[in-house]
């Protein structure tokens, strides 16, 4: 299935897209349900992002041929940050580039969107954790990510983790093509065949570190190609099966 989040009659809604329309639901997608019957057009939707997670959780250098351009070793365990809440931004909705950041940057990354409470959860035991994947984009503020020495400043703004436009539960996640464009160009375009660690591993490993909660987020990721974008552009991050999300840069 595919699943949305967006605003109907004033209300935050669930609905399932089939790629043309949407279907909405009575709960959520983290409960039973059924579809109620009201149809809404996919184009004309006031999407949200797909779930309001409490973290994001991100993998840095999770890529052979961005590792490989940064000339870094290949990690020998998961390089982790976390993005707030409050860095969620909508499809269609615009990027905000703060006034201390001189290069802003994308970044392309498969979304793992946790379904329910995961708390050491066994490497052979991930997939019921698991609702689906969506696409993200891992905004950086890249000119403040070596002042401070960690990440928090230079990946927390506000509207620094776009992410959408709907999950799936439909893909094989560990071979997908994905890409970022700039204003229709192509930034990056890799495959997360080339994952350095496994989606299974990453939500197994996470879970031994703290609880992932429903609706939390793991950014898997970005491949090699990363570069900036100003205010006036346009991104797109498009993976395989997932759709494109896309951002104005304002």
């Amino acid at each position: 299935m595919k699943y949305v989040r967006l605003i109907h009659d004033g209300q935050i809604r669930y609905g399932l897209f089939d790629g043309d329309g949407i279907d909405l639901i009575d709960t959520t997608p983290f409960d039973s349900f059924e579809t109620t019957g009201v149809r809404v057009g996919f184009d004309e939707a006031h999407l949200l992002a797909p779930t309001a997670f409490s973290k994001a959780v991100c993998i840095g250098l999770n890529y052979r041929d961005h590792a490989l351009e940064l000339e870094l070793p290949i990690p020998e365990s998961p390089v982790v940050f976390i993005k707030p809440s409050t860095s969620i931004l909508a499809p269609r909705s615009s990027i905000i580039k703060p006034p201390m950041c001189s290069r802003l940057d994308y970044e392309a990354e498969l979304c793992v969107v946790i379904k329910k409470r995961a708390h050491n959860v066994a490497l052979d035991e991930t997939g019921p954790y698991i609702l689906g994947y969506s696409c993200a984009n891992d905004v950086t503020a890249r000119d403040l990510q070596p002042k401070h020495g960690q990440w928090t400043v230079a990946k927390g703004f506000d509207t620094f983790c776009p992410y959408g436009p709907f999950i799936s539960d439909e893909v094989d996640p560990s071979n997908l093509a994905i890409e970022s464009r700039v204003n229709g160009e192509i930034r990056q375009a890799s495959n997360t065949s080339n994952l350095i660690f496994s989606i299974p591993y990453l939500v197994s490993y996470l879970s031994t570190v703290m609880t992932l909660l429903p609706g939390d987020i793991i950014l898997t990721g970005t491949p090699g190609g990363i570069g900036p974008m100003d205010r006036g552009d346009t991104v797109e991050v498009t993976i395989e099966g997932l759709g494109t999300l896309t951002n104005p840069i304002a």
